[in-house]
């Protein structure tokens, strides 16, 4: 049994890839998940720790299967980075489809509830007790950008979440914090440096960061005693269009 477990969603590509091979490389053995197991095979290459287990975030019955995988075969979970969701596609508000709205609210928010909730149990009944919960919010979890209501409103959300478990951990030794990312550089964020649409109504590049400084910082909030907490950390590109009127 490894001594510092970690559950990656989402760990098939950008984020959620970078934060699992750092987890890994840190010394953790780290149950990767995602919908594609190529990819997720791809994330894990060269890194002995890995636990490769295919799941979607918006199935209970699929969540639930990760979850026993991980303490079946790992023993126990001490960090979930709760990371997997969708950004979607971009409409006004008056045109935005109501499918896509309950797309991105099925895997942003209930995966991520799902997810943290089979965590949650799993670090309340193991021996010693207690574990860690990061949730990967954005800084759509303060402001919106335009055309994103759906993307907006479970980033939101998130933060609400944050805080209920949070709250709820502290008998059990669960904490619960949240990182906001702003403008890290993955595939996702690549048409930012081309232009994006602006509060003002303009299309503009905006700048972004090295993806590195976004592991360091889970790393970092990975890293603490369960008797200190990161509630809420924001890391972003300096220079970005967020602080103040843009």
């Amino acid at each position: 049994m490894a001594e510092r477990v970690a559950v990656v969603t989402g760990a098939s590509s950008g984020i959620g890839r970078a934060v699992a091979r750092a987890l890994l490389d840190a010394g953790y053995a780290v149950a990767i998940a995602a919908r594609r197991e190529e990819a997720l095979v791809e994330t894990a290459s060269g890194r002995n720790a890995a636990l490769v287990v295919p799941a979607d975030v918006t199935d209970p019955a699929s969540v639930a299967v990760l979850f026993s995988q991980v303490r079946s075969e790992l023993g126990r979970v001490d960090l979930l980075f709760n990371n997997a969701g969708l950004f979607g596609a971009p409409a006004p508000f008056e045109d935005f489809p109501l499918e896509e709205w309950q797309a991105l609210v099925n895997t942003n928010l209930t995966g991520c509830f799902m997810c943290a909730q089979e965590a949650f149990r799993a670090m309340k009944d193991q021996s010693p007790q207690g574990g860690r919960i990061i949730n990967n919010g954005s800084l759509s979890a303060y402001v919106p950008r335009p055309y994103n209501v759906a993307y907006t409103s479970t980033k939101h959300a998130i933060t609400g979440l944050t805080k209920a478990i949070s709250l709820e951990g502290r008998k059990y030794d669960i904490a619960c914090g949240q990182i906001d990312i702003g403008n890290a550089a993955t595939d996702l964020t690549a048409a930012m440096r081309r232009g994006v649409p602006q509060a003002d109504g303009s299309v503009a590049p905006e700048p972004v960061m090295d993806l590195s400084h976004v592991t360091d910082a889970v790393l970092y909030m990975a890293g603490l005693p369960l008797d200190a907490n990161v509630e809420f950390m924001t890391v972003m590109a300096t220079k970005m269009p967020f602080v103040g009127r843009g």
